[in-house]
């Protein structure tokens, strides 16, 4: 026998209430309440552990149990009630102890009719219960709201006071949940369920029936119909045996239900060609409305009109990928064939999603089936698709742009419906699989705070996050098992600021990946597996059965609109041919293909099988495949004669342009009056919110100081000045990051916490009453590769929106390296998608070591596609930006530059750590001034005829020459600092030159080693462009970013200057 602690338990929870709660999974011996805890004795070990598993955060009365193994003494023998558990007296039970009952508080709003059904001489009697709605499987309603927090394991009696008291104070509660009072923008807190809870009261007999039932409802899945050539083993799971809960098959209940009957039915729910797992979600009420809503939603039968639909979808696929075979028998088109079902999947959720009050989808998918969908349901121009396969751009002549492939083809149309209309933005893909998935929810949840709606909506209107708008991501199997960007992307699904309400996933099961089979390919049973961990329901579904794909949609947008969390379709299915059509599987892979080879195709199967039921025929089959053929034949005839239509710069994007091959200097002054007032505004706090004394005095007072002294503006000042004044022009901002809301170098607190009671005030959000512009500060999960997906995606949405990411140390970024290198480096060029993203890489050599000291800025600039040879010089159309600033000023008008623009280009910031409070990084008040700009070029103040040595340098490192001039007393060398990087600034850099006639030296010095730093890509433009050759100071060619050892970061150092200046 086993005890088992059960805490937490809410006012109306008796013992029997209890007891018939546990019977549903355990066998129970004995069952004893105290106050707002009790103690349950189970047979074993094995049924301790699935009571726990099943119960443990169970909602019961509006409170979360709490149930481990007891920690004090079990009872040699059962028998709770022979003895009182509190004072270990004989003479009376439990709840009748005198010290108990001076203990107990009076239960609030306690009528007399539920007092006399609570108590009868001691002895507590069941309330009566309505029975619950799933009568053919004994669906018993069961609690589900969110809870207040878990009761730890037992508490000393006489500490009790003293828990409940904690457990009842302000403090405890702000940690609970992420800001529950909705004061911090771009989060708002979740609804709580009104699920009201009620439990049946059963016998032992129907007990054993209703764990027969669960274990279907759990392990149903196993032996599902759900492979369509019929390859897979279907396993004995001895869990869905009758006699394992001793029962036999002629079995009878009180309404005369053999067990075999009720088997019957349990096989057609669980078991067939459709199954779920849900048994593994932590609510009660998730996993009660998931059983019921699925056992309604199987018993639905589709209308014809339906099943037309479906095999008109499913037969125009199919003709288009054989129409593509015989035209271009040489393109990889990644075709649908063997998993043409998910066409009825699209139809449908696009179709419902108006009905659920969804009007904007956002979706990703990967290269399976994409054209297919495109074509039929997404308007995308067939003539489009076939002048690609000619060789022909898919952008208009006067459009600059690599392109891409066609299966990474992209459409954003406004879907009809009968309900009404739904707009579909299926986002551009790159072939790094999954690395899409952040983007799209990026993207969504961006749509939200277009629309103002979600997260950005009101909570006095009862917003929640997903409102109107729906993230859809289809997968690979493959890829949806292997990347870890999977994994990434579903911890963001939830964490606030990244929510997205939820996303319908479906994916695409070939049962292969490539030539991996599964067995090689994962650990688990299915390639859905990694759901369970969220936790989310899964759908699984034959892909020879499309209507219950149909069923599995509705059920999935249902528990999606519902519950706002991420549920999952598995598609099994098949693939006809190779990963493409010209690549042969059977040389890896002859037993399936023997299979496939043999079988006929899906949209046959089905079509034969509507022809059977008399709801389809022969003629209508031709009809439609001979119409879609002679749409097909006119659209590549009229190949020639078709312009691609440009429509990169719609909607949101109305009147931006792409950028200009000239060099473009951009007023990015500000007001001086406006300055100060945001400057003020940006530490101003309520008189009741109790900052923390040294953030007061070196925070706040300070930036006062500082504003109305119009000196020393340092580089968080600058920051908020930036800020300020981009809110104040009617632009939002989202800044992301590893604690952004402070910073990884304690100088933005541009999120502060009052030391009372951990509440969170932004003052950027507090400018004015009617301020209508805000600043969203995202302090985001340990994860590079996702968030930063995330952001990039956001910035997609809407050009009137500054998106930040911030990397806790430069080196960090290379998590991320597949988003840089396919979306924010290339996004433009292969897809025309603008994003005007900002990434600040902390870099400095400060003696910090490996990982802590380098962006590796030589990356960067590698990537841009800046001009070696400089002529032309580089202009405002390279695909993204590189700076190295090295005053606040100029951060500050960096900033500016990237919402000023009549275009957006992603800027790479190769940001500081020392210079954050460094002095001489500081600027005066007029420096932010009207008329004042980014500088790409900063001059030397030395007098020009007295030059005879030029050292040209690049970020903070310019300081720490200066100083070592200025000690060696120095008065021949001028430092010139490159700030702008890319576009490589030629012609500033040649009027400065030209100053210095007298100079016979060029030296470029940098604190990176020679393969790292920008002297690579600084060195040959200088020579190509200007014809000065300069000579190399630096620490030599390493393996790694910086030494850890101090003595060698200090020789280093010494050697560096010596080289510099001896030169």
């Amino acid at each position: 026998m086993v005890k088992l602690f059960v805490g937490n338990l809410g006012e109306g929870v008796d013992s029997h209430r209890l007891r018939n709660l546990f019977l549903q999974y355990v066998n129970v011996q004995e069952c004893d309440v105290l106050k707002n805890y009790a103690f349950v004795h189970v047979p074993t070990e094995e049924d301790a552990d699935l009571a726990i598993r099943e119960l443990d955060k169970t909602m019961l009365e509006g409170r979360e149990l709490h149930i481990e193994r007891s920690t004090s003494r079990l009872r040699k023998e059962p028998g709770m009630s022979d003895k009182c558990f509190t004072c270990g007296a004989l003479d009376h039970k439990t709840p009748q102890c005198p010290q108990e009952q001076s203990r107990k508080k009076k239960r609030p709003n306690e009528t007399d009719d539920y007092a006399a059904k609570r108590t009868n001489n001691g002895v507590q009697t069941p309330v009566a219960v309505q029975q619950g709605n799933s009568a053919q499987c004994w669906g018993y309603k069961i609690p589900g709201p969110e809870a207040d927090p878990e009761l730890p394991c037992p508490i000393n009696l006489e500490l009790r006071p003293l828990y409940d008291q904690y457990i009842e104070s302000p403090a405890v509660q702000t940690h609970r949940e992420y800001h529950s009072d909705g004061s911090t923008f771009g989060f708002v807190p979740i609804k709580k369920s009104t699920f009201d809870p009620f439990l049946n009261s059963i016998t032992p007999e129907e007990a054993q029936r209703l764990h027969l039932i669960n274990a279907y409802r759990r392990h149903g899945y196993l032996k599902a119909n759900l492979d369509p050539l019929n390859l897979t083993e279907t396993p004995k799971v001895r869990e869905l045996d009758p006699g394992v809960y001793g029962l036999k098959l002629t079995d009878q209940d009180k309404n005369g239900i053999t067990v075999e009957k009720l088997l019957n039915q349990l096989e057609a729910l669980y078991c067939g060609p459709i199954a779920v797992e849900f048994m593994h979600l932590n609510d009660w009420e998730e996993r009660h409305w998931f059983s019921q809503m699925y056992e309604k939603i199987l018993t639905e039968d589709l209308t014809r009109d339906d099943k037309k639909k479906i095999v008109s979808l499913m037969l125009k696929s199919q003709n288009f990928d054989n129409f593509m075979g015989l035209k271009y028998p040489t393109v990889k088109r990644y075709g649908c064939e063997g998993a043409e079902s998910m066409m009825a999947f699209f139809h449908e959720l696009f179709e419902v999603s108006p009905q659920n009050e969804i009007d904007d989808i956002v979706m990703c998918i990967a290269h399976r089936g994409r054209t297919n969908l495109l074509l039929e349901l997404l308007k995308f121009p067939v003539p489009t698709l076939f002048r690609k396969l000619q060789g022909k751009s898919e952008f208009p002549e006067n459009v600059e742009g690599s392109g891409d492939v066609m299966s990474h083809f992209t459409s954003s149309i406004d879907y009809e419906t009968s309900e009404g209309k739904v707009h579909i933005t299926m986002l551009p893909n790159p072939s790094h699989l999954e690395a899409v998935n952040p983007v799209a929810m990026g993207k969504a949840r961006a749509r939200s705070w277009t629309k103002n709606v979600g997260d950005y909506g009101s909570i006095e209107n009862g917003s929640q996050a997903g409102d109107n708008v729906l993230c859809l991501q289809v997968h690979g199997d493959g890829a949806f098992t292997g990347q870890g960007i999977v994994w990434e992307s579903m911890i963001l699904s939830q964490c606030p600021h990244f929510r997205v309400g939820g996303s319908i996933h479906l994916v695409t099961n070939n049962q292969i990946a490539f030539t991996a089979e599964a067995k090689i390919g994962r650990p688990s049973t299915h390639c859905t597996d990694i759901g369970k961990s969220l936790p989310s329901p899964i759908i699984h579904v034959n892909g020879d059965s499309p209507e219950d794909l149909v069923r599995a949609t509705r059920l999935a947008l249902s528990y999606r609109q519902k519950f706002r969390k991420d549920v999952f379709i598995n598609l099994v299915c098949f693939r006809r041919w190779g990963h493409n059509e010209l690549d042969d599987p059977r040389f890896t892979q002859p037993l399936m293909y023997k299979v496939i080879d043999k079988r006929e195709s899906v949209p046959d199967k089905y079509c034969n099988q509507l022809i059977e039921q008399g709801e389809f025929s022969l003629e209508e089959r031709k009809k439609i495949i001979d119409d879609h053929t002679a749409e097909l034949m006119k659209a590549f005839k009229e190949v020639d004669k078709v312009e691609p239509r440009a429509v990169h710069l719609e909607g949101n994007w109305k009147g931006f342009k792409q950028a200009s091959k000239e060099f473009t200097k951009w007023d990015t002054g500000v007001d001086l009056d406006l300055l100060r007032f945001v400057g003020a505004k940006s530490v101003e706090v309520p008189e009741d919110f109790n900052v923390s004394p040294h953030l007061k005095k070196t925070h706040c007072e300070a930036r006062i100081t500082k504003i109305k002294s119009g000196e020393n503006i340092d580089w968080s000042t600058a920051e908020a000045l930036a800020f300020g004044s981009i809110l104040a022009q009617g632009f939002d901002i989202r800044i992301s990051g590893q604690d952004v809301g402070r910073a990884t170098f304690c100088h933005r607190h541009a999120a502060l916490v009052d030391q009372e009671d951990d509440k969170v005030y932004i003052p950027l959000n507090n400018i004015s009453k009617d301020q209508k512009n805000f600043l969203e500060v995202v302090n985001n999960p340990l994860s590079e590769e996702a968030v930063l997906g995330f952001e990039y995606g956001f910035s997609l949405e809407n050009p009137k929106r500054l998106c930040l990411w911030e990397a806790q140390f430069g080196d960090f970024f290379n998590g991320a390296q597949i988003i840089i290198d396919t979306f924010i480096a290339s996004g433009e060029s292969k897809w025309l998608t603008q994003s005007g993203l900002v990434m600040n890489l902390p870099h400095g050599y400060d003696g910090a070591g490996p990982e802590h000291s380098s962006c590796r800025m030589e990356r960067f600039l590698q990537l841009t596609n800046s001009t070696e040879n400089q002529n032309p010089p580089d202009g405002d159309n390279v695909n993204f930006y590189v700076a190295n600033p090295t005053t606040s000023a100029q951060y500050f008008h960096l900033l500016r530059r990237q919402v000023i623009t009549p275009y957006r280009k992603p800027l790479v910031i190769v940001a500081p750590k020392i210079l954050l409070r460094h002095p001489m990084a500081g600027c005066k008040l007029t420096d932010f001034g009207p008329g004042k700009s980014f500088e790409n070029v900063i001059d030397d103040t030395a007098d020009p005829s007295k030059i005879e040595k030029v050292i040209f340098t690049s970020g903070k490192h310019a300081y720490a020459l200066m100083k070592e001039k200025e000690e060696r007393k120095i008065s021949n060398v001028a430092i010139i600092r490159i700030e702008g990087l890319c576009p490589f600034p030629v012609e500033d850099l040649r009027n400065v030159v030209q100053r210095y006639t007298n100079a016979k030296k060029f030296i470029w010095s940098q604190e990176e080693p020679r393969n790292a730093g920008a002297y690579d890509f600084v060195s040959r433009r200088l020579e190509n462009s200007l014809g000065i050759t300069v000579a190399y100071a630096g620490r030599k060619e390493l393996a790694w970013t910086a030494s850890a050892i101090g003595e060698h970061h200090t020789k280093e150092i010494k050697e560096l200057m010596d080289e510099t200046f001896n030169f």
